[in-house]
């Protein structure tokens, strides 16, 4: 599928030396290809796409076909940067793309578009082939060890081959599409952050997001396994409500988990790391005010058997492995009589399932998180072409650059578009 060589003739010059062969990059060099550019494109890795053929559980999110709006409102840092390749490729192209490289593709909830056979590798394979087809020429097991530059400008990269021999591969530009820091085992370990820092590039700093946030709550581990929808999830930072979320979320052995949470980690982590109170409450009842609930319990109660125990009318109401623990949260015995209950532990009952508070004092490490917050700050790095502002020739696509979106397939078409606007090498 990929032409792939070892070494480079001393003489070849490429137009375009793409450094890292993930979504980003592979839609670079194809784009580059298809307009009649000699392109090569190195990756450190024995295969292309690894991290692709592993979002969305391995089915791939590949897109989002929200409104443009709803869109940039969903990426978290330098939207309006991210405006221009936005507009330049859009999840419609996104789509035509693929489905022109045969893949058949379907929409799911929340807009999110998959490939109709469920399977990741169908989008990886699509972008490999596309490349093949044009013409691009690929050094696996190759890592890129510096970006070469001369008077401002660059003109190739220096490498070490699967041999370990240091060469070098000159090309009129350069585009840098490393990835970010997540999921290391598939190649993305920082490369990029080091390549652009070297020439003069200012990083902000790294940190993991859309990732498993953890809680010392002394109950956590009863809940692993419990996965909870249609709830309301709220953030808060020193007091402070910082985000509110529904949909679902789950316990896990990584910690508090689920796309409700990720979609609200980039702000706890940020918070952990400068060490604020950070928590998060759970609204287990959200479509029940606390007047509607109290009558819903009247009505368990009414048909419950006189005998009945607190925790049957709980088992009535809440999830099998919550049971207990809101019991528990609100100081009632599991083992009182249901008839018995005083207004006071109802109160305390029906606070405890509209409140439950998480403290968070960690998140998942790397090789959980989804994407990378911060990168290469696109102060320096032209919107219009996503060329850098320092050294010319050099270009930036995709999760290496300071840009992160939400979970449901933002973070992926961050990485088309940028990759085909890059790859125009205005």
């Amino acid at each position: 599928m990929e032409e792939t060589i070892s070494n480079i003739p001393e003489d070849k010059v490429f137009d375009l030396v793409v450094v890292g062969g993930g979504a980003a990059g592979l839609m670079a060099a194809g784009t580059a290809a298809r307009d009649g550019r000699s392109v090569l494109l190195i990756e450190k890795m024995e295969k292309t796409a690894r991290k692709v053929n592993i979002t969305g559980k391995g089915r791939c999110n590949l897109t989002n076909m929200c409104p443009p709006e709803e869109f940039l409102g969903k990426v978290r840092a330098n939207a309006d940067f991210f405006a221009h390749s936005f507009k330049t490729f859009t999840p419609n192209a996104t789509c035509h793309f693929f489905k022109k490289q045969g893949v058949k593709l379907e929409e799911e909830a929340g807009r999110r578009i998959f490939p109709k056979g469920g399977k990741a590798y169908e989008i990886s394979d699509a972008l490999r082939w596309w490349c093949s087809d044009h013409g691009v020429v690929v050094m696996l097991n190759t890592k890129v060890e510096q970006i070469l530059t001369a008077a401002g400008r660059t003109y190739g990269v220096m490498y070490t081959n699967k041999r370990g021999f240091r060469r070098k591969a000159e090309g009129r530009a350069v585009l840098i599409s490393t990835g970010g820091a997540s999921y290391p085992a598939t190649g993305s370990t920082g490369d990029g952050y080091r390549l652009a820092s070297e020439v003069g590039h200012t990083i902000v700093p790294v940190r993991p997001s859309l990732v498993a946030l953890r809680s010392d709550h002394p109950k956590m581990k009863d809940l692993i396994g419990l996965r909870l929808k249609n709830i309301r999830a709220s953030l808060s930072v020193d007091g402070e409500e910082a985000a509110s979320e529904f949909g679902e979320i789950e316990f896990s052995t990584r910690g508090i988990d689920g796309p409700v949470i990720l979609r609200m980690s980039r702000a706890a982590v940020d918070a952990v790391i400068d060490e604020k109170k950070v928590e998060v409450a759970l609204d287990l009842k959200p479509a029940l005010n606390e007047d509607t609930l109290r009558a819903r319990i009247a009505r368990e109660l009414e048909e419950l058997d006189p005998q009945a125990f607190a925790i049957e009318l709980l088992r009535k109401m809440l999830p099998r492995n919550l049971v207990y623990f809101v019991a528990d949260s609100a100081g009632v015995h599991p083992k009182t009589y249901a008839a018995k209950l005083s207004g006071e532990d109802i109160g305390r009952l029906i606070a405890a399932m509209k409140r439950v508070v998480f403290p968070i004092v960690d998140y998942g490490p790397w090789e959980q998180a989804i994407v990378t917050a911060g990168g290469v700050s696109t102060d320096e790095v032209d919107p219009e072409t996503l060329q850098s502002r320092v050294i010319k020739g050099l270009y930036f696509a995709g999760e290496v650059l300071d840009l992160d979106a939400d979970t449901g397939g933002y973070n992926l078409q961050i990485a088309f578009s940028t990759g085909r606007l890059a790859a125009q090498m205005k």
